[in-house]
């Protein structure tokens, strides 16, 4: 693997690369995948860690969009419906099959909403009745019956939905289930993407923490992040994956445009036993009183609880309020009556921005979730074209990168060489796709490296086909659980932080495991993962403080993890 430094020396020597990608969310990372296999010099950039924007704060569902049917997007719901089946077949060791409950009140209501929609006379639509919810799971099914991957809708009446879910609201006419996925460690599909990238070609380079200053004629001066060196890049073409930020980089390269009209999505995760049982391994789906649509979904042992819809201009300062928690409160009374959540079982909130195209819709949930490429030409100032990639969502991205590599190598004027579709990622490679079959693989890494099957499965289960090198280097020396956590170990932490592009200990804890997410972190679990990283990384007990210190702020401020949870305790 090509150290940081050893990319960094390169730009120096030569600083001419052919693309530039700005931002390492799921666009950009999908879009520097592709341009890789076929053989383009890129270099992509991001200011934070990778995918640790508005790609780390979706549902993390691969879904095909049920609510955009009456919005008339049957293009995006059938792309949608494709590429989830996609992501299931090529990263089966990161997404999963997802059971998912429509609760219905209604029979009839909603069968206006997409005509008025249509005439543009729809500000908010209108509770989703029977006839409505069956019309969209037909749909649903139809657009996929020849990639077929997940079993067909059922309609359920009221005996039956309270059967399966006793706690549901006694108030419903009956229910609809149907399946979507379910993507629990979604950073690590957009890490193992940018590993696979740079794996495929020399020349495609991948820099976390690393902003864009400006850019001037044919240059983009970048800045390391770490150093505080800066850079001069020579693109001919800069693919803009900003999100969010997106019109913010555009200024920052003297083009101010105003294609981003963001909307805030805040989530909490929480531990109460009885919620994840009322579940019984179903999401629930369901309208809230105002219009907005409400997830509850089983993750782990917790629950994923979201999401609000709100207008937002500044992505940097978004956070999961009390306003938005009281919120989420309030679904119970609606969906689940007999279910008390309390505050205290809030183990994790997380928060960002949607990149959706600028609107003056007033009820922010018709602004279309599709993804747009919008081109600012070259000119006095600055002599290359940029692409910026508006809206999409994290289901379409492979979908996306193919559309905006087809006209980048047109530009650039070469040909596709390399189809992504059923290119399998990271983990998912020569996966076992049966029983019998994983059975087999786990046997035969077993017997080459003498590791417990115990400890292989809990591998195999996070890290997919890539829990292979993962037991190699693990049994190469002595290795020790975790003092608190003892599902995770040292030398696989020792694995992840060299091989992962780790630069500060947040990025481990919140993007390469889900220890942050799922509340397993406390002070203690901090201060030894703190020494596992920085003994690979080289800190002083200065940096190790800092780095203890900033990911206790981080936790704190943007993921509403108690302070008290952060105390040492041994």
């Amino acid at each position: 693997m090509t150290t940081r430094q050893t990319k960094f020396d390169k730009l120096r020597a030569n600083p001419k690369v052919s693309i530039l990608v700005i931002g390492g969310g799921i666009n950009g990372i999908g879009t520097f995948r592709d341009l890789a296999l076929q053989g383009v010099d890129v270099l992509l950039i991001e200011k934070g860690d990778y995918c640790s924007g508005s790609s780390a704060a979706s549902t993390r569902q691969a879904h095909g969009g049920l609510r955009y049917l009456e919005h008339g997007e049957f293009r995006l719901v059938r792309e949608s419906l494709l590429e989830r089946n996609r992501l299931l077949t090529n990263a089966p060791h990161a997404v999963e099959l997802l059971k998912t409950t429509i609760p219905i009140y209604k029979r009839f209501s909603g069968i206006l909403n997409a005509p008025l929609k249509f005439i543009g006379l729809l500000q908010k639509p209108s509770e989703r009745g029977y006839l409505v919810v069956k019309l969209g799971m037909m749909m649903y099914d139809w657009f996929t019956r020849n990639n077929r991957v997940t079993p067909t809708h059922k309609m359920l009446g009221r005996e039956q939905a309270l059967a399966e879910h006793a706690q549901l609201n006694p108030d419903i006419i009956g229910a609809a289930t149907y399946y979507d996925c379910l993507m629990p460690q979604a950073e690590r599909i957009a890490v193992e993407l940018v590993l696979d990238a740079e794996a495929a070609f020399d020349e495609a380079r991948a820099l976390n923490y690393c902003s864009v200053i400006s850019a001037t004629g044919d240059s983009v001066q970048i800045k390391d992040e770490l150093s505080g060196e800066v850079f001069s890049v020579q693109p001919k073409l800069v693919i803009n994956a900003g999100g969010a930020w997106i019109d913010f980089v555009n200024r920052s390269m003297q083009h101010p445009t105003r294609f981003i009209g963001g909307t805030k999505g805040s989530h909490i995760v929480v531990d109460n036993p009885e919620l994840l049982k009322t579940l019984n391994g179903s999401a629930l789906y369901f309208e809230n009183k105002d219009g907005r649509l409400g997830i509850i979904e089983p993750f782990r042992d917790k629950v994923i609880i979201g999401a609000t819809d709100i207008r937002a201009d500044d992505p940097d300062s978004v956070v999961c309020t009390d306003e938005e928690i009281d919120y989420f409160m309030q679904f119970w009374a609606q969906v689940l009556p007999g279910i008390t959540v309390e505050r205290s079982q809030i183990v994790f909130t997380f928060c960002g921005v949607r990149p959706l195209p600028a609107s003056d819709v007033e009820f922010v949930g018709l602004v279309s979730r599709d993804h747009s490429l919008r081109v600012v030409e070259p000119d006095a100032n600055v002599r290359f074209p940029i692409y910026s990639l508006i809206g999409g969502k994290w289901t379409t991205f492979r979908a996306f990168a193919e559309q905006v590599t087809d006209k980048a190598l047109a530009f650039l004027g070469k040909s596709r060489r390399t189809a992504t579709e059923d290119i399998a990622i990271g983990g998912g490679k020569d996966y076992p796709r049966t029983d019998s079959a994983r059975d087999l693989w786990l046997k035969q890494v077993q017997s080459s490296n003498g590791i417990t099957a115990e400890r292989l499965q809990t591998l195999f289960e996070r890290y997919g086909t890539r829990a292979q090198a993962i037991a190699q280097f693990i049994m190469a020396e002595p290795d020790v659980p975790l003092r608190h956590q003892p599902t995770y170990s040292q030398r696989e932490i020792i694995f992840l932080t060299a091989n992962e592009s780790v630069i500060h200990l947040d990025d481990l804890i919140l993007r390469r495991s889900l220890i942050g997410m799922l509340g397993l972190i406390d002070g203690d679990v901090l201060q030894q993962l703190a020494k596992i990283v920085g003994g690979v990384l080289g800190w002083s007990a200065a940096q190790t403080q800092a780095e203890i210190d900033r990911t206790t702020d981080i936790l704190q401020t943007k993921h509403g993890v108690p302070a008290a949870r952060l105390k040492v305790t041994t």
